[in-house]
């Protein structure tokens, strides 16, 4: 039979619509669909997809039963690798990992096989019509703390739960799922997704303590005193990174953190918020990676009149997925690539030192670029043009330009070793400079993707137990 050369098409809302809304925007496969797309996969002997999966989720095996229609083995196949397959078929970028790496598209010159959407509807089939609960195993004796219920946390949390250890998470926000919750907007992903799957862990056994900052509440030392036997820090990169350039200090200035975790966990898009943000007007984004896409398409739907995303570089070093920037450039979104800001303009009235509008931002100046020769990470380098300034009238600014692990932990664990960007330094099994401590994620890396971060979870979770198990 010949194979279909493209991708299934996702349905989604159409842009003139979800532009004003935090519904999700892709709406799922329907089963028909995604028996369609399962058809496409050639079943490979050597599996080179599951090469591309940090986790190493079986992907040819659980295409198979979605293609017969067993969708419960399809789960659980999944499952036996994945602790969160609702949110990785989401927000997983597999078309620079699993699907890079599919037959059809290496080989054939085809559109991949569209794996993540086939993990989200695999997941999602299961979450509305299973009724069966996570069994929790015989306990082994042991206990382990983890420190930050994100998917580096999670993964780690379940692994080592599913194996039976007694596992508690320590979670500095009310609510667990790190940057699930905080950063990744409910229009791409729903928390009720993510509380889905953190319930699944709780039926594992997981306890999660929320509101607990290590460092402040506990240190990594007392959690030793408390008897935890090992520790997995998996605490986040949530220190947010600025340009260093005039007026930054203006009000309406937003790191993407600040301005995305006011939306998604804080709920700012309420009439009457406890932690209001900035709406409407016009809105400056800089950077291009997911987060600018996110905080651009928050702003869009927080009701600004106009969203700019400004970034240095072309579209085609965009670091983005490309997904998210289609579906940004679909909602009206204004791109003005090959731009750099140079200045935040604010509103100074010098006759009225008590004018209320003193301080706010009113603009941004930009300079325009060019690219030149290679830099360090194999990209042409922005040069600017000289003589090329200019202004764009906006309201508010969001600095989208990354982030660095928090040094809380590092400055209250004495002999935890770490970079010079402040990411904690561990062994290829995530073992730190610290006796049975381990970290992974983005606290160890910086700001990286979901599945990388859940592959570190899964890798110091197996060096724990051999650690503690003795094997």
């Amino acid at each position: 039979m010949a194979v279909n050369p493209k991708k299934h098409e996702m349905p989604t809302q159409a842009p003139e619509v979800r532009a004003h809304n935090f519904q999700e925007v892709a709406l799922g496969y329907t089963a028909e669909m995604a028996a369609e797309e399962a058809a496409r996969c050639l079943n490979c002997k050597n599996r080179p997809c599951v090469n591309g999966c940090p986790v190493n989720i079986d992907i040819p095996d659980f295409i198979l039963q979605v293609r017969r229609g067993n969708y419960e083995e399809a789960y659980r196949i999944i499952t036996r690798s994945s602790s969160l397959p609702a949110v990785c078929g989401r927000v997983c970028p597999q078309e620079t990992q699993c699907e890079s790496q599919c037959t059809l598209h290496v080989r054939a010159k085809m559109d991949p096989v569209g794996i993540g959407r086939l993990e989200r509807f695999v997941a999602d089939r299961h979450n509305a019509e299973s009724t069966e609960k996570a069994q929790a195993p015989a306990p082994n004796g042991h206990r382990v703390a983890i420190v930050g219920a994100g998917p580096s946390g999670l993964t780690c949390a379940g692994d080592l739960a599913k194996k039976g250890y007694a596992v508690t998470v320590y979670e500095a926000l009310h609510t667990a799922g790190g940057v699930l919750v905080y950063g990744i907007p409910e229009f791409r992903l729903p928390k009720s997704i993510v509380a889905r799957e953190v319930e699944t862990l709780r039926e594992l056994g997981v306890r999660i303590e929320t509101n607990v900052v290590i460092g402040k509440t506990l240190t990594v030392d007392e959690l030793f005193e408390d008897g935890f036997e090992a520790v997995f820090i998996g605490s986040g990169a949530g220190l947010p990174n600025f340009m260093n350039i005039p007026g930054e200090a203006c009000k309406g200035v937003y790191s993407a953190n600040e301005f995305l975790t006011r939306s998604n966990l804080m709920k700012a898009y309420r009439e009457h918020p406890n932690t209001p943000i900035m709406k409407g007007g016009r809105v400056a984004v800089v950077g291009g990676g997911n987060v600018a896409m996110d905080a651009a398409r928050t702003a869009l739907r927080l009701g600004a009149e106009k969203v700019y995303i400004i970034y240095r570089r072309s579209l085609e070093e965009l670091p983005a997925r490309r997904e998210e920037v289609e579906h940004a450039e679909e909602e009206g979104i204004d791109f003005r690539l090959l731009c750099n800001p140079t200045e935040i303009l604010g509103y100074e009235n010098a006759e009225n030192p008590r004018d209320p509008k003193n301080g706010f931002v009113t603009g941004i100046r930009c300079v325009r670029m060019e690219l030149g020769e290679p830099d360090a990470s194999g990209r042409r380098r922005p040069v600017e043009i000289p003589g090329s300034e200019f202004e764009l009238e906006v309201d508010t600014v969001v600095m989208a330009i990354g982030t660095s692990p928090n040094p809380l932990i590092k400055n209250t664990t004495a002999g935890l070793e770490v970079n010079r960007r402040g990411g904690i330094i561990v062994t290829e099994e995530g073992l730190t400079s610290r006796e049975r401590v381990y970290a992974g994620g983005d606290a160890v890396t910086g700001a990286a993707t979901v599945i990388s971060a859940m592959g570190a979870g899964k890798t110091a979770a197996k060096a724990i137990d051999e650690a503690l198990s003795g094997n």
